[in-house]
Formats: C-alpha cells, structure tokens, sequence
C-alpha cells in the first residue's frame, strides 16, 4: 500500500488552529456556560428562524462538507435534509457513547466541552423541527455528572433533552442499536434506517457528539471558515485518539490531512519502535510503519489505499510485539462483544478467531480455512461489525505477512504480550 498525499499545500504538519477545545483551556476542567459564550458567542438560534432558517443552516452544514464524526463519515448535510423531509416530529439523538476501547474522544469533548455539544444538539433541533432530543452516555460513565451540571446551566434552550444511559458493549453505541434500545431495551443493531423510522417510529437523526459539536461551530462561524481547514473532501478539524507506543497517549484535535506521523509526534513520538498503526479502531486496518507514516488523516486519502478512515483512532504497535498474536487477542473481543444475532457474529467471529489465535501458536494448516472464512463472512449481517472484524484480520495478514509465513511453517509467537490497545481513561 502507497499513501497517496493531499495536493493542498497549505495543509500544517502541526496543529495551529482550535476549534472544538479552547487553545489556552485547562485540559483537567470543565468548561462552563460563560466561559463557553465568553469564547464562542451564544447559541445563534435567532440567525435561522423559522422554517426558511431552518432550510438556510441545512445548506450551510451541506456547504460546509461536515462529514460524521462517528465513524462513516456520511455528509452531515445530506442526513440533517432527510430527517427534515421524514414524516412525522423528528427527534435527534447525540451518540456520546464510545464501544470502541481505542477511541476516547467522545469521554475528553463532553468532559472539556460540553456546551458546545449541547449547543450542536439544540441547533440540529432547530433544522430538522425537532421538540425533542436524547444524549445517550454509556452506563456509569463519569461523565454524567458533567452533562447533567451543563443541562442544569442552560434554562433558555427550546429543546429538551434527555440523558440516556446505554449498557457498555461494542456494538451498542451503533445507530440503529441507539434507536431499538430507546424504543424497547434491546441495544442490538436492526436493518432499520432510524432517519425514516427511528424512535417511536419518527424520523430520527443519530449524530455523534463531535458531529454536533462541529455543526454548532458551522453555525456561528459559517461554511466558508469550516473550509479553511482540512482537506476538500474532509473539511475541518477532527478529535483523534492516540494509544499504543507512544509517549503521551490522549485526545488531540488535528486538522483535517495531517500526516499520521505528525500526529503520533503530537503524541510525544513513539516510546519505542514501531511494527505498524491501526487505523479506524478495532474493527478498522492496520498499515505497515513505513507506509503509514506519511498517510494524511482524511477520508479521501485513507480510500485511496484501500481503508477506511473510521473512528479517527490510532494504536502504534510497537516491533516487539506480534501482529498475528494482537489481532487475535482483538477478534475475541470482538467476538465476545458482537450482538450475538446474525449467524456471522454468532458462528463467523469466534471461528475466525479461532484460526487467528492457531495461527499465532504456530499451526500453520489453519491457514486455508482462515481465508476461506474471511471471503464469505462480509456483508451478511445485520450490522457492520462482522464486516470490521474481517477487514481487521485481512489487513493483518497483509501488514505481517512475515509473522505469517513463520507462524505457517509451525513458529509459534514468542513476543511480548499486549494488549497494545489498553482502553484511556478521560478524566471528568
């Protein structure tokens, strides 16, 4: 795999703007509502009234190019227009939980920002003629104290919202699982498109918390000025998760295109050598050190060498470790988290595994039925974790195909153990 570079030169290999966290902010603290309106301005509802306002905030989140923070990257613009046309009150949903141990950036903006994020709530409201909305948190999270001292704060929104607390599994923070379990308890994905019928069978917008965050910028600040940073075809700032080998593992917000490498280097660098990145969380891909270094963070440039983007979650896997042995250890776990539904999670997943973790001992005939199982297992279930899964496993693979070829002529794994993928605590 080459990485394809982004032909704007005016793309920074460090970060010189903030937009979703105050430059000079205390990381540790919370920021309150005068202090957020101090930085930022008010909540410019009374800029779009009425009907043709809602239109107009729309067309500015479509102009903008937002793309969703939450791992697809569908244009915001796009999904905001078609829960606006759904027949039937909309209700918008902020997803605030993160199922995914590699990705912390979700707990560090509600933590640091979450004005801001109510803010974005209030506003998508507003464009899709929502009276109500639910910001859904993992169950016991710390963070509900936070949300729920910012609520306490805001007495002028038109929108009520309602904190939600979700069961702390993988695959309950997926859009349609948000919805099923709002409606009847069940937090398992469905094949229901929730912006036709979603919560109590409304058209229903599921954005993810740093999507809203970013939309209650585009309205105060425009499309033209959301342009100014990242790339054309992604636009903007992003929250990026840094974990694994590195010195200073956190929540850093980078623009749009930024090398990877100048993102471990926000980091702090490796703390040592490094065999490879995974990119998009654990159902995302790993890509060799070498060809990952100079890969920019977008979603055009990512496509471009056959992965997705996703969850902007990196893990450097330090040269010590074994590849084959890592991805095995992720696989059960997401085999262990999946829904337990469809027969690609519940019979797919943990044979799959299976073969990973023989693999890694050195049984080197699991080999053809590991390659036959990861062709057939894609897009057969009711979600796309099955189809995350595999896409980690093949990547693997690829990126340690000597770990492979030593493992197949009956070397067993003899490096340090992870996981490498250990989960970050945001404080609150």
């Amino acid at each position: 795999m080459t990485a394809t570079m982004d032909p704007r030169p005016h793309v920074r290999t460090a970060l010189d703007v903030a937009r979703l966290f105050a430059r000079d902010a205390d990381p540790t603290r919370t920021a309150n509502l005068d202090e957020h309106e101090d930085r930022l301005g008010p909540l410019p509802l009374a800029v779009y009234p009425n009907r043709p306002g809602r239109q107009r905030l729309i067309d500015t989140v479509a102009r903008a190019g937002l793309r969703g923070r939450g791992g697809a990257g569908f244009p915001t613009g796009e999904k905001l227009a078609a829960v606006a046309a759904g027949k039937g009150r909309a209700v918008v949903v902020a997803n605030g939980c993160e199922g995914d141990p590699t990705s912390a950036k979700d707990q560090a903006l509600l933590a640091r920002s979450p004005h801001l994020v109510l803010d974005g709530i209030a506003l998508a409201a507003h464009a899709v003629g929502a009276r109500e909305a639910i910001l859904c948190v993992h169950r016991d999270s710390p963070l509900i104290d936070v949300v729920y001292a910012a609520l306490h704060e805001r007495d002028r929104d038109t929108v009520a919202v309602e904190v939600v607390e979700v069961p702390d599994r993988y695959v309950a923070s997926e859009a349609s699982a948000l919805v099923n379990f709002l409606n009847n308890g069940d937090a398992r994905p469905t094949t229901t498109r929730p912006s036709v019928r979603g919560v109590r069978g409304r058209p229903t917008l599921v954005d993810n918390v740093e999507t809203l965050a970013h939309i209650a910028l585009v309205a105060r600040f425009g499309d033209a000025w959301f342009r100014e940073a990242g790339t054309p075809d992604s636009p903007g700032t992003l929250l990026v998760t840094v974990g694994g080998a590195v010195n200073r593992p956190g929540v850093y917000e980078i623009e749009a295109g930024l090398p990877l490498s100048d993102a471990l280097e926000l980091a702090g660098g490796e703390s040592e050598a490094l065999a490879a990145v995974q990119i998009g969380g654990l159902g995302g891909s790993w890509l060799p050190i070498d060809d990952a270094a100079e890969l920019p963070l977008a979603h055009e440039t990512c496509r471009d060498v056959g992965i997705p983007l996703g969850v902007a979650a990196l893990v450097a896997l330090p040269a010590r470790a074994c590849g084959i042995a890592e991805t095995a250890r992720i696989l059960r776990h997401l085999a262990d988290e999946s829904a337990g539904q469809c027969g690609p999670c519940m019979f797919g997943l943990p044979a799959v595994a299976d073969d990973m973790e023989a693999l890694a001992y050195g049984d080197g005939s699991v080999s053809g039925q590991l390659h036959r199982r990861l062709g057939v297992i894609p897009g057969r279930g009711a979600c796309s974790h099955p189809d995350g899964a595999v896409r980690l496993a093949v990547t693997a693979l690829h990126t340690f195909a000597d770990d492979v070829a030593a493992h197949a002529h009956g070397e067993p794994c003899h490096a340090a153990q992870g996981p490498f993928w250990t989960p970050l605590r945001i404080p609150a």
